[in-house]
């Protein structure tokens, strides 16, 4: 909506779907009309990547996910009436593969997901990307150990996520950053032991207060050079650290990050959590039915008619995670 991403107009977006399959096409067979589906990112399932089980790294993944793909014709799977004599004029769509901002959505089958019959549809829409990226950064990425430290820089709805990851996996110190107070103590009742104002003189200061070693995993899912800059002042000897968010195109990170490489430390990138959707996404599912992942405590409900405010609130920080429905 910024205008961030290099794409043309008019243009339909949306990369968190989830929806109920109308028809499929002749090669699919993994789902069947009537079906519930989540949809998640869309990947070749052939390159050396996907065979190796990290789909967020397809060779493909940026002409497939934000380069508006066409069919096998060169049309593209969306079209409006120009503004002469009702011609269809081609729309950029197949974003991430389906452009699910609409109640219907050619979708590329790669991104498609069966789910049982019962599920709540509305709730878990959000793990195609966002959720499972701050999970998987903790779960996979970093790979963070039972009994260890971990600071969460940015919890929006997913550092939020990866604060619940941290639960997950039993870390003993989990610490929350971010510069609004009411996202502070969600990220406390969702499972921070400790949070710390973003907006402190000295947050290295304050978070080695309950981490004086400094901790043994981060995540930044802010993209501010600055807090990636003080995130790695937060490590510990050999400490990790995965880079989420981010950064806009005019940003670059603080060469000072070469200092932290004597101590060991490691700086690496996250795509997607590097999760496998058709495991991570029934894993978020049934951790959520178990009462491990209250998913329920970050989402928020809006008709399509109230897209506006829901747009609206994300920006300000009323909605943690936004979802619009198509009743």
């Amino acid at each position: 909506m910024d205008g961030m991403l290099p794409i043309s107009t008019p243009a339909v977006l949306g990369h968190e779907g989830a929806g109920v399959v109308l028809a499929v096409g002749s090669g699919v067979s993994h789902v069947a009309q009537d079906d519930k589906v989540l949809l998640s990112i869309n990947t070749c399932q052939k390159c050396p990547n996907c065979l190796a089980g990290h789909p967020n790294y397809c060779d493909q993944s940026m002409p497939r996910n934000f380069g508006g793909c066409r069919i096998s014709d060169g049309s593209t799977t969306i079209s409006v009436d120009g503004e002469k004599n009702g011609d269809q004029v081609s729309c950029f769509s197949s974003f991430f593969g389906q452009s699910s901002f609409s109640r219907h959505a050619v979708v590329d089958r790669s991104c498609v997901f069966k789910v049982p019959e019962e599920s709540d549809l509305r709730l878990f829409a959000p793990l195609g990307c966002g959720i499972s990226t701050g999970v998987g950064s903790v779960l996979n990425t970093l790979d963070v150990k039972e009994g260890s430290s971990l600071a969460i820089f940015g919890v929006g709805s997913v550092g939020l996520s990866a604060v619940m990851a941290g639960k997950l996996r039993k870390a003993d110190t989990i610490i929350a950053i971010d510069l609004n107070p009411s996202r502070l103590d969600v990220a406390r009742h969702l499972g921070a032991t400790h949070v710390v104002d973003g907006n402190s003189a000295d947050v290295v200061a304050e978070l080695k207060k309950h981490a004086p070693g400094g901790v043994n995993y981060a995540v930044d899912c802010t993209g501010s050079a600055r807090v990636i800059e003080t995130m790695l002042e937060c490590l510990a000897v050999r400490g990790r650290a995965a880079q989420v968010g981010l950064a806009a195109p005019d940003k670059t990170v603080p060469v000072k990050i070469l200092q932290h490489l004597l101590r060991g430390q490691e700086y690496v990138g996250c795509a997607g959590g590097d999760s496998v959707p058709s495991k991570m996404l029934p894993y978020l599912m049934e951790q959520q039915q178990a009462g491990n992942f209250p998913l329920e405590e970050i989402v928020s409900y809006y008709d399509v008619k109230e897209h506006a405010k829901a747009f609206e609130d994300s920006r300000s920080g009323k909605a943690i995670k936004a979802v619009v429905c198509w009743s």
